[in-house]
């Protein structure tokens, strides 16, 4: 961040107002537009200078695009913090302002309630299909619990919630503080179920999840980034689970922890055609064998057979200094090669 378009960029009132808006919660460009009264077109000309000027970042979200302020960043420079700073005194001591500020943020409880209502229409459309899916689970709090349990040991730092879906874990390691989660990424590959997690999320203090649409194949960071992962029923979904945990791998710094929570090894073969499961399960052996070729020094693993599908949880420890990457289908270790992150591909 540079002191001269910092300020150029922040010498407009209606970007004031953007910039306290994503203060509070991200923000497609249509509701920006909204609670802006003004065109998405000249909204997005607002939003373009922020970006370039390191204030804002888009990302992309099948056809909605999303904004998020740059000073909410774990890695915040001085520059960055001094600038939050002054758009808060701002607030608090000009009272134009701060009346401003107030009536657009009044405008942030229906975008909100637009939001949830978004997710119970889904939910409501679904219900059937996952209640019955989940009658023969071992039951949510409980596995929940033991998940807590397996990560408490130590704090998970920066934390990947690989196919967040919902948001439901990423939630539950937000608001259990005793972690010790520094910021957590959320990461799935479907729009809808990112908008489905934004709603559950959008209560939470801004910069303390964010979310990102992504494949768990090709995952959009930097190598070694991360010192917590989670897969948390994702796996059963892929049909070369070793792609995605080299991916997981690559992005785990030595001496990280990855937590898989997934369905133990089961007959129901109707899960592929109902639920497009292209795993029924995995044995513990094969997953411990699929940990250590990834560089993961396996745990015991956790069995809850509260349902009539058992639940799994395998942890490990990432090992070395090596990043293990997948070349035609072959599981190979190599030096680590940074990959820009997705923040600075953002702000291109």
């Amino acid at each position: 961040m540079r002191i001269e378009p910092t300020m150029r960029a922040l010498a407009d009132p209606t970007r004031l107002r953007v910039m306290r808006l994503l203060s509070a919660m991200e923000l497609a460009v249509g509701e920006l537009a909204h609670v802006l009264g003004q065109s998405q077109p000249r909204v997005s000309r607002h939003v373009a200078i922020l970006c370039d000027a390191g204030l804002a970042e888009r990302h992309k979200e099948g056809s909605w695009v999303f904004l998020r302020s740059a000073l909410a960043a774990p890695d915040d420079g001085k520059l960055a913090r001094a600038v939050s700073s002054l758009l808060a005194a701002a607030e608090a001591e000009d009272s134009e302002f701060a009346d401003q500020c107030a009536a657009d943020r009044r405008l942030l409880a229906q975008i909100r309630d637009t939001r949830e209502r978004h997710a119970a229409d889904y939910f409501a459309r679904h219900a059937a299909e996952w209640d019955k899916l989940r009658d023969l689970l071992t039951p949510a709090d409980q596995v929940e619990d033991a998940l807590v349990e397996v990560l408490s040991s130590e704090p998970l730092g920066q934390v990947l919630d690989i196919g967040t879906g919902t948001g439901r874990i990423a939630e539950l390691l937000a608001d259990n503080k005793g972690l010790g989660a520094d910021h957590i990424v959320a990461l799935d590959k479907s729009p809808e179920m990112l908008r489905l997690a934004r709603a559950k999320l959008q209560s939470l203090p801004t910069g303390e999840v964010e979310l990102v649409q992504g494949d768990f194949g090709a995952l959009p960071f930097a190598d070694a980034v991360f010192d917590t992962v989670v897969f948390h029923q994702v796996l059963h979904y892929a049909s070369e689970p070793a792609y995605a945990l080299a991916e997981a791998s690559r992005v785990t710094r030595p001496g990280g922890r990855i937590a898989i929570v997934d369905l133990a090894a089961h007959t129901q073969e109707d899960l592929r055609r109902t639920h497009a499961h292209a795993r029924l399960g995995f044995e513990d052996a094969q997953m411990v064998r699929m940990l250590e070729s990834h560089g993961f020094d396996p745990a015991p693993v956790q069995r809850l057979d509260g349902g009539e599908l058992a639940v799994s949880i395998w942890t490990g420890r990432r090992m070395g200094s090596s990043v293990t990457r997948i070349d035609s289908g072959v599981a190979s270790a190599v030096p680590s090669i940074s990959r820009q992150n997705t923040r600075k591909t953002q702000r291109r």
